[in-house]
């Protein structure tokens, strides 16, 4: 029995997602997965400049508007957000930032930057479900792009969220369209066919057997598909007022030419 077969029916039998896609991240570091890639000294130094962007979904810029007006003395938490990317961006323009993230590796990438460039950073490491090392009220914006994919559960997300959320601060959020998750992928990355295979929700560990995941994602991370209920009303359920909302199509995928791929959401904590 192979190293990965076992640990495949090691998460089926007590669901630890999160260590395993923790050392997934780690490797996803080591192969340069494109969202591990660190910005330049460049692009730092122009957000000190005040001209700076960051992405939620694709490559797509957030709206300026999404974000206070002046990032300067605001606490921000980049919430599954490590890879030395959006973090480091966003300290450069001002902002008291944490960068919180399951993968050790990615958050080496956010202290690299930090390093190199002179940026006043923090950085821990967790489940995005538990977010009990902060305090009530501590952050006036939770970044967390495209992540929550790899999170079995969501609405403890939104939870911790909207507790560690100062009245009237914004989450903004970048998830995947469940809807791709019917396709085989497999099938799609090998020949570009588009053929419906699976119901959802979808999860790796309940829809592929460990030969189906190994030989299609290797040691990939798992990945869980979630429902727009889980996404949209699991904010609104937590106190949260949705104010913004964007889509767009994967930049990586053949649905591209038929539906978004991403979506992302705006919303603001009552009180």
């Amino acid at each position: 029995m192979s190293h990965f077969f076992s640990y495949f029916l090691f998460i089926m039998n007590t669901s630890d997602i999160v260590s395993y896609n923790s050392a997934a991240w780690d490797r996803e570091v080591a192969q340069g997965n494109e969202w591990t890639q660190s910005v330049s000294s460049e692009v730092i130094a122009r957000a000190r400049r005040g001209d700076w962007s960051v992405v939620l979904i694709g490559h797509q810029p957030v709206k300026r508007a999404w974000f206070p007006a002046d990032l300067r003395g605001k606490d921000v938490l980049c919430l599954a957000s490590g890879g030395g990317q959006q973090g480091p961006t966003l300290a450069a323009a001002g902002a008291n930032v944490t960068v919180f993230d399951n993968s050790a590796a990615q958050l080496e990438r956010d202290r690299f930057v930090a390093v190199r460039d002179g940026l006043d950073l923090r950085t821990m490491q967790g489940d995005m479900r538990d977010l009990s090392m902060f305090a009530d009220a501590s952050f006036d914006l939770i970044f967390n792009p495209v992540s929550n994919v790899f999170c079995p559960e969501l609405r403890p997300v939104w939870r911790e969220c909207a507790r560690v959320l100062r009245p009237g601060g914004a989450l903004l959020v970048g998830f995947m369209n469940p809807d791709l998750y019917i396709f085989d992928t497999a099938l799609m990355d090998k020949t570009g066919e588009l053929k419906v295979r699976f119901s959802l929700p979808y999860s790796d560990a309940a829809h592929l057997t460990p030969e189906e995941k190994e030989a299609a994602f290797g040691d990939a991370p798992f990945e869980f598909s979630h429902t727009m209920t889980e996404q949209i009303a699991g904010q609104l359920e937590a106190g949260f007022v949705i104010t913004g909302f964007e889509e767009l199509p994967h930049h990586a995928s053949e649905t591209a030419k038929y539906m978004p791929g991403y979506f992302a959401t705006r919303a603001v904590k009552g009180g």
